[in-house]
C-alpha cells in the first residue's frame, strides 16, 4: 500500500521526470526505473525477483502519458520534423514488441545488470565519440539512411522497451550525429518513444508470468505510476515554455551528466539490497 511519504517521494521524482521528458526526451525511463526499483526494493510491494520487472513495466506505462503529452507540446512549439519520425517510428514499434517479450523472460538480476551496462556504454559513447557534445554549426542536418531506419529502428525499439527507457537514449545521439541541434533531437525523441511505451505497456500488462498483486495490472504498479504522473504532467506543462532556450552545448553536456547520475543511483540502490 502506498503511504503518504511514499506518494510524496514518487510525486517529487515525477516532477523530475517531467523536466527530463521535455529537456531530454526521456519520457521518464531513466528516472522512473531506478526510482520505482528502489521503492519496491525498500517496501513489501515487490520482492527482489520482481522489483526490476515492475520498475521497467511501470516506467513504460508512465512513458505513454508523458511522451504523448510532450509530443503535443513540442508539435505546438514547431520542433518536430516528420522526415526523421516516419518510417523510423514504425520499425521502432516492431522492435519494442520484441524487446518487451524478451524482457518478461529474463531474470530481474540480469535485467538490472543490463540496464546499468547500457547506461555505461551510452555515457562512454557520448563522451568519446565526436558529434554529440558539439556539432558543426555550418553543416546541414543529414537524412537517415535506409539501414538506420529499418534495422536501426528495430534495434532501438528492442533495447528501449526491454530496459524501459524509451527511445531517447538511442535516438538523441543518433539524431545529434546527423547534425540536428539538441533542442530538435530531444523533441523528436518524444514521438519516437510513444511506440516503445505503447508496445511495452501492453506486453507487460498482459504478461502471464506476472504475479498477482492488488493495484497492479500485470507487472504495472498502478499506484506508483499514478503518483509519478501527478508530478510529471503539470511539470511538462510548465517546462515546455522554456525548453528550447537552453544553449546547445550546455544541453548536450547536461544530457550526459544526467545519465551519469542515474547510473550512480542505480548502482548505489543495488549495493544496498
Amino acid at each position: 500500500m502506498l503511504t503518504l511519504s511514499s506518494f510524496l517521494t514518487l510525486l517529487l521524482f515525477g516532477c523530475l521526470t517531467g523536466v527530463t521528458t521535455v529537456l531530454f526526451g526521456f519520457g521518464g525511463g531513466f528516472v522512473t526505473v531506478p526510482v520505482v526499483y528502489g521503492f519496491l526494493s525498500a517496501t513489501s510491494s515487490g520482492d527482489g525477483t520482481d522489483a526490476m520487472h515492475v520498475a521497467v513495466a511501470t516506467s513504460t506505462a508512465v512513458m505513454v502519458v508523458n511522451a504523448v503529452s510532450a509530443t503535443v507540446a513540442q508539435h505546438r512549439a514547431g520542433r518536430l520534423r516528420r522526415e526523421y519520425m516516419w518510417p523510423l517510428a514504425g520499425f521502432v514499434l516492431l522492435g519494442a514488441a520484441l524487446g518487451s517479450l524478451v524482457t518478461t523472460r529474463l531474470s530481474g538480476t540480469l535485467l538490472n545488470v543490463l540496464f546499468a551496462a547500457y547506461l555505461l556504454v551510452t555515457i562512454a559513447d557520448s563522451l568519446l565519440r565526436k558529434g554529440f557534445l558539439a556539432v558543426d554549426g555550418d553543416g546541414e542536418p543529414r537524412p537517415l539512411g535506409r539501414f538506420t531506419t529499418t534495422l536501426g529502428g528495430v534495434g532501438i525499439g528492442t533495447v528501449a522497451a526491454g530496459l524501459g527507457v524509451g527511445g531517447s537514449v538511442m535516438t538523441v545521439p543518433l539524431l545529434r550525429r546527423r547534425g540536428l541541434p539538441m533542442a530538435t533531437a530531444t523533441a523528436l525523441a518524444n514521438p519516437l518513444s510513444v511506440p516503445v511505451a505503447l508496445a511495452g505497456s501492453l506486453v507487460y500488462a498482459l504478461a502471464p508470468a506476472a504475479p498477482a498483486h492488488t493495484g497492479s495490472v500485470g507487472y504495472v504498479d498502478l499506484a506508483a505510476g499514478a503518483a509519478l504522473l501527478c508530478g510529471s504532467l503539470p511539470t511538462i506543462a510548465v517546462v515546455r515554455r522554456w525548453g528550447g532556450r537552453v544553449p546547445d552545448r550546455v544541453h548536450s553536456a547536461a544530457y550526459v551528466a544526467l545519465l551519469v547520475l542515474v547510473l550512480i543511483v542505480m548502482l548505489v540502490t543495488r549495493s544496498w539490497r
